[in-house]
């Protein structure tokens, strides 16, 4: 069981401001006690909040007062639901007293509507989503298209290490390496208790030599986005900015959003990759079509219909695909 002690004064002061307005706040029905006589001061009293939470009534009167006591997880993950805290000041609970806040799983949290406008929004270029464990949870149409990732679901660190496919198309593909297994190595440190992590840097050691090598050596290393160079069968040489957003209020969850860059000719080929990909999609219903004489005609205008939906770009003033973006 972890502990800490709030030491820094301003620390201390924050946290008893924050208790007392979140104890303020409730009524005694708001958690499950009658609300008996009217009450000179509002909310709840401490020493309710004290059983509610099956601490010590001094001690949360400490707490709450700024005094320099130890602190548990257990104890905080009490006050948590003694107050009704959200899972946002529950995190601030746990910042103010110097601890690191809980580890949640990213689909216990807000909804992917926000991201897959984000990467929607992002087209012609690439954007992804990976989750702690480097699973890609959402793409658009480009990244499937440059990066040869498959829309089912995969898993971006095995596919970079074992799929030939994504492999070949990093130019730099051996510098790329010794950053991602330093990357990975952090996240398994950031998240101890997720075994999923440890399953896949044992599949990873079993699977490709290069990995188990890098995996040995335990560098740590400053993360560098940079940049991209990827060599497309069709397209040739597409050179990317390469950024990463972490998304505040979902904890491992990344936002990889790629741009041409400036002086390459790489968003023209990104572009006529893209329409491509847009008649071939054409072509391959005119050609199940003939195969299938049978098929009902409305099915096929239907498909039609959804490899011809474009729209202008907010920023680019190109075609994109509206239904370009997957969230797995």
């Amino acid at each position: 069981m972890t502990t800490n002690t709030v030491r820094e004064p301003s620390q201390r002061e924050e946290l008893k401001h924050f208790l007392r307005t979140r104890r303020e706040r409730l009524r005694p029905e708001d958690v499950g006690l009658p609300p008996g006589a009217r009450r000179r001061t509002p909310g709840l009293r401490r020493e309710e909040v004290a059983m509610l939470a099956g601490i010590g009534a001094s001690w949360y009167t400490w707490l709450e007062q700024g005094r320099n006591i130890k602190v548990s997880e257990r104890v905080l993950d009490s006050i948590s639901r003694a107050l009704l805290l959200d899972t946002v000041e529950q995190d601030h609970l746990y910042r103010l007293v110097g601890m690191n806040p809980p580890q949640r799983a990213a689909d216990d949290l807000a909804d992917t509507a926000q991201l897959t406008a984000l990467m929607e929004g992002w087209m012609p270029s690439p954007a992804y989503v990976i989750d702690q464990c480097w699973d890609i949870v959402g793409l658009n149409r480009t990244a499937s298209l440059v990066f040869g990732f498959d829309e089912k679901g995969t898993n971006f660190l095995v596919s970079f290490f074992t799929n030939p496919t994504v492999r070949a198309r990093h130019r730099h593909w051996a510098e790329a390496a010794r950053s991602l297994v330093s990357d990975f190595r952090r996240g398994c440190a950031s998240y101890p208790a997720d075994s999923r992590l440890s399953s896949i840097s044992r599949r990873l050691i079993e699977e490709s030599q290069e990995f188990a090598e890098l995996w040995s050596r335990y560098d740590i290393t400053a993360a560098n986005p940079g940049v991209k160079a990827i060599d497309h069968p069709q397209a040739g040489l597409l050179t990317f900015d390469h950024s990463v957003l972490e998304i505040p209020d979902r904890p491992g969850i990344r936002l990889m959003l790629h741009t041409p860059r400036p002086g390459t000719e790489t968003r023209e080929k990104v572009v006529e990759l893209l329409r491509q990909d847009e008649r071939q999609g054409r072509i391959s219903l005119v050609e199940a079509s003939r195969a299938n004489p049978g098929w009902p005609a409305g099915k096929l205008i239907e498909g039609s219909q959804r490899v011809s939906e474009v729209r202008t770009g907010p920023a680019s003033g190109v075609a994109t695909d509206l239904t370009s973006v997957t969230m797995l």
